[in-house]
């Protein structure tokens, strides 16, 4: 069960992502289109093929360090699934961004995470006819409604369709990455799928629209805002090593539904540190109300993470 320990900590680390990424999205100074962040999120994903670097080291590949020693030369199933991989995620993430920009995080991003997570139970029995033990579905369910109940309230006509749609391309992809580690092993379809990453955000560049969007903001984005997106993609790549390592290890489902973890870790965050923090990602509401809703949902998703443990 240290799995689910392991995407404990990917989603801490998600939690400091969605900071990151609700200043750039909504700072018009900083990157306000969000389909060329979608577009440098997936180029620098990529980048962390560079980890299997370290499985040279010896003792790290004992510990689950990818090493180049299990990377074998793909099968069209292999390479398939790497691009769909890939597809999916920045498809993902353009709406997520697209929702983030017209609503505020707390409205959407729950959403996206429960649609995410019912998704992926869902896509999980159908395609790769896995069943959960009594406790995980319990589990999910219960952590999937406390998900829920972080929103404060439900996306209006004008993003419902593009949380939506971001949280179901959100479950594909896990789906498809699981997929991806049953056909091959962890360390090879990491590799591969990394390297999809890379060619599917360069094959943007051959779109002249795609193009002229992504050289214009490039020119407009300033320093500080470049070193903000590299501290966020390079803490959301060592969080999605994680959660990925978990996936290979354990329940994609699981996995999907701890995400009701991240909104615990992005109040504490936000509470602890709101004096540092920029207003669009600080926390300052201190109504009865809402601190009674937020004790209801940190309540329910904390007993749904329990029930994981029974």
């Amino acid at each position: 069960m240290h799995w689910i320990l392991l995407a404990t900590f990917g989603q801490f680390l998600n939690a400091i992502v969605s900071i990151f990424d609700k200043y750039i999205v909504t700072d018009e100074k900083a990157l306000p289109r969000p389909f060329v962040y979608a577009f440098y999120s997936c180029l620098m994903t990529g980048f962390w093929a560079v980890i299997y670097v370290l499985g040279f080291i010896p003792g790290l590949a004992n510990l689950g360090v990818p090493t180049l020693t299990n990377v074998t030369f793909p099968t069209i199933q292999v390479l398939a699934m790497s691009f769909l991989a890939a597809y999916t995620f920045f498809m993902a993430l353009v709406s997520m961004y697209d929702s983030l920009k017209q609503s505020d995080a707390s409205t959407v991003m729950p959403v996206i995470g429960t649609v995410a997570a019912l998704s992926t139970f869902a896509l999980d029995y159908i395609f790769l006819d896995t069943t959960l033990t009594p406790e995980h579905m319990i589990g999910v369910v219960i952590l999937s409604l406390g998900t829920l109940l972080v929103a404060k309230s439900l996306p209006k006509i004008n993003v419902v369709l593009h949380v939506f749609h971001s949280g179901l391309f959100f479950g594909l992809h896990y789906i498809t990455m699981k997929g991806l580690f049953l056909e091959t092993n962890f360390d090879n379809g990491f590799f591969w799928s990394r390297l999809g990453f890379v060619l599917f955000a360069l094959s943007l560049l051959l779109v002249p629209v795609y193009l002229d969007k992504i050289k214009e903001q490039t020119k407009t984005t300033s320093k500080k805002t470049g070193i903000i997106v590299i501290l966020a993609k390079t803490t959301a790549g060592i969080a999605a090593f994680l959660l990925l390592k978990a996936t290979d290890m354990g329940s994609v489902s699981v996995v999907q539904a701890l995400d009701g973890l991240r909104f615990i870790f992005i109040l504490l965050i936000s509470s602890l540190f709101a004096h540092w923090l920029p207003a669009s990602a600080a926390d300052s509401d201190k109504r009865p109300r809402v601190f009674f809703k937020r004790l209801l949902y940190i309540t329910v998703i904390l007993a749904g993470f329990a029930t994981l443990f029974a």
